[in-house]
């Protein structure tokens, strides 16, 4: 029997697998780097164990720290989460040798899908269906696209998609440099790239004994870079037959690998509803919630059980309605997914709770729709730049898709979010776009949609939620002289920005000895305090609820979303302008290389990549704004780098009529300073095409 459990891991699933313990008796016990030493998953372990230093390389990821952690704490078991060391064979075996129990599959089981060329060999003796590779020596253009993958890692690393013959050369190189510097393995390979596929994927458990569980199907098809964003089980519009293939050969991949505990088989679904298997994920997937509340389980229990030698039933328990898992992320979708580092102010979501067995079974008596939502942050904690921005996880229970799809835009709608950039719109408005509700999306859903996803929300809206903001500042500072004033006077103006490219909007009102009065005529201001104001726009009355936190932005959760506005200074200051040309840094992070044979005097072209930034996971690449010279290079390789901070000036060639507008060539959208602690492993890049065929989990 476990008696105390450490988790080799940090942040949501830290606290995820703490929750379980703590309901069942298990003693926790955390690890952490020098930039965690405040965070969540620390405060509320019964011991936690310092990892000294700040990169993953020197924390999260060394195996052998881990390990004299957990004998240092009295620990008996290890649970690895996702990511870090969660799939690292290597790690199962050097817990297992120092007599600890391992909360995962055996070791051999773990390498065996650790490469995906060799998983594909097995899984191919084993009867599994798959997309046969491709000898880029000798495709041809009826084997286009392609996409080159990297046989070892994932996450879109050394990840390209090729729809030209004489592309494949160029862009396999670069897949190989990449699956190198990310993992230390330069192999890839090919093989049919399939457009407008669904991710669909089937949750195994397994134990010692025999048994091998298939909890259903999930739908990951919303990915965006390789991760996925939106989650559901079961995966809709599958008919018996096509459930039937994918459940078959999903135990048929967990018994040629003998496998045991949670694990789960990824597959390709073509349009035309063929099959092909894409990996296998030999630990607990971020998604796992959904299955969790369709079959009324606690997935990391029944790992436990299974570590312990526990049986498990014959069959698994019946699946009862429908889930849906949004992820919440501190990025900006409309700036290339870029990811918005800072201190998380808010964060709740009414009527949740947290846990699998928060809610009670989904066939209990009386059960109806439920909320959840786990997270690795609380009020206070900073989201940093070197781990991945999942903030939180938004799941929603109903008896029926179309319940719980709506009751989870609603949540998100209504949830308090304050701080960093987050994709919270992009969310509600893909949940509510026809192409999901229908369950007809696909892997190309964000290729095709985010430009109307990210566009402009409402203008009026905005309006009144800039001027609640200025109204509950108003009711904030007060007035020293009283006030008002018996003549007329010029109206008070404040202006607010928004994130993106919208103008700003200036607010206009005056306070009168009968209170305050906008001066647009249609809106009467019913009630003003500092924290809440209420609007009477048309005769119909609404209230906003505005929070400041001294940090230049001020946040309003309105009766149709949430506004965060950027307020500006009276008075600019000038030494904020930026010379033409200038290549800022859109986010704190690390220069991770420079275009090869880039210095001063280079010429470069419009749109060209300069310089490989890398924060939160994610690889972001600053091009040229301008065909013209390089005059100037600040950025080194390595090298950490501010938000804002200059990295190049490129200077526009006379003939250049035209420049190329980039979202780096200018000052950033958001000047506020961003704060920029440190924190995860980077195991992400933009890829080419935002289509996407294979998932990074974690």
């Amino acid at each position: 029997m476990i008696s105390a459990l450490l988790v080799a891991n940090r942040g949501e699933i830290a606290r995820r697998v703490f929750r379980t313990c703590r309901e069942r008796g298990i003693g926790t016990v955390a690890v952490f780097s020098d930039e965690d030493a405040g965070a969540a998953h620390v405060r509320e372990a019964d011991a936690a164990v310092r990892l000294p230093g700040a990169a993953p390389a020197d924390t999260y990821l060394r195996g052998d720290r881990i390990v004299k952690a957990a004998l240092a704490a009295g620990a008996d078991a290890v649970h690895p989460g996702y990511g870090f060391l969660s799939e690292n064979a290597g790690f199962a075996r050097a817990v297992l040798d120092a007599g600890l129990v391992w909360v995962g599959p055996p070791p051999e089981a773990i390498e065996a899908m650790a490469s995906k060329t060799r998983a594909k060999e097995l899984m191919a003796a084993a009867g599994v269906p798959l997309l046969a590779p491709v000898d880029p020596a000798t495709a041809t253009d009826a084997d286009l696209p392609l996409l080159i993958k990297a046989a070892a890692g994932g996450g879109g690393r050394g990840m390209r998609i090729v729809r030209t013959r004489d592309a494949i050369g160029e862009e396999w190189e670069a897949a190989s440099a990449e699956a190198r510097s990310a993992f230390g393995d330069g192999e890839v390979f090919a093989e049919p790239y399939v457009e407008r596929g669904r991710h669909v994927e089937v949750q195994i458990l397994a134990d010692a004994h025999g048994t091998v569980w298939a909890l259903g199907t999930r739908d990951c098809s919303l990915q965006r870079r390789h991760q996925k964003v939106i989650e559901e089980a079961p995966a809709p519009g599958l008919n018996d037959e096509l459930r039937a293939t994918l459940t078959d050969a999903a135990v048929a991949a967990a018994r040629a690998v003998d496998y045991r505990g949670a694990g789960t088989v990824e597959f390709l679904v073509s349009p035309t509803g063929k099959v092909h298997f894409l990996e296998m994920n030999t630990r607990l997937q971020v998604e796992h919630p959904v299955t969790e509340e369709v079959f009324g389980v606690d997935l990391v229990a029944l790992q436990l059980a299974v570590a312990e030698g526990g049986t498990l039933p014959p069959e698994p328990p019946a699946a009862r309605g429908h889930a849906v898992e949004a992820r919440l992320y501190a990025e900006d979708p409309a700036n290339g997914w870029a990811p918005r580092p800072g201190r998380v102010h808010a964060l709740t979501v009414p009527g949740a709770g947290t846990g699998a067995s928060a809610a009670g079974a989904p066939d209990a008596p009386g059960a109806g729709p439920r909320l959840r939502v786990d997270s690795g942050y609380g009020p206070g904690d900073r989201v940093g730049v070197h781990y991945d921005s999942l903030l939180a996880k938004v799941i929603a229970w109903a008896p029926t898709r179309a319940g719980a799809v709506r009751l989870l835009a609603d949540a998100l709608r209504r949830a308090r979010v304050h701080g960093p950039v987050t994709n919270r719109d992009l969310l509600v408005r893909s949940l509510k776009h026809p192409e999901f509700t229908d369950g007809r999306a696909d892997t190309g859903f964000y290729g095709r949609h985010l430009d109307a996803l990210t566009g402009p929300g409402d203008d009026r809206e905005a309006r009144h939620a800039a001027l609640a903001a200025a109204l509950a500042d108003a009711a904030r500072r007060g007035h020293p002289l009283g006030g008002w004033r018996n003549l007329a006077s010029q109206p008070q103006t404040k202006t607010y920005g928004q994130d993106g490219e919208r103008a700003p909007y200036e607010v206009r009102y005056h306070r009168t000895r009968d209170g305050y009065r906008a001066e647009d005529d249609s809106v009467r201001p019913a009630s003003v305090t500092p924290g809440r104001v209420g609007l009477e726009v048309d005769g119909v009355l609404r209230h906003f609820d505005v929070a400041e936190y001294g940090d230049g932005h001020v946040h309003v959760d309105g009766p149709a979303g949430a506004h965060r506005l950027r307020v500006h200074p009276r008075f600019t200051d000038p030494r904020a302008a930026t010379a033409p040309g200038s290549l800022l840094a859109p986010m704190p992070g690390t220069v991770v290389r420079i275009a090869e044979g880039l210095g001063v005097g280079s010429a470069v072209t419009a749109g060209q990549p300069l310089v490989w930034l890398e924060a939160m996971k994610m690889e972001h690449r600053v091009t040229a704004p301008a065909s013209g010279t390089l005059t100037a290079l600040h950025a080194t390789p390595g090298g950490q780098v501010e938000v804002g901070a200059l990295l190049a000036v490129v200077t526009a060639a006379p003939t250049d009529p035209d420049p190329v507008p980039t979202d780096n060539a200018a000052a950033p959208t958001d000047p506020a300073p961003v704060p920029t602690d440190t924190a995860a492993a980077p195991t992400d890049t933009a890829p080419t095409d935002p289509a996407v065929q294979e998932d990074r989990s974690a």
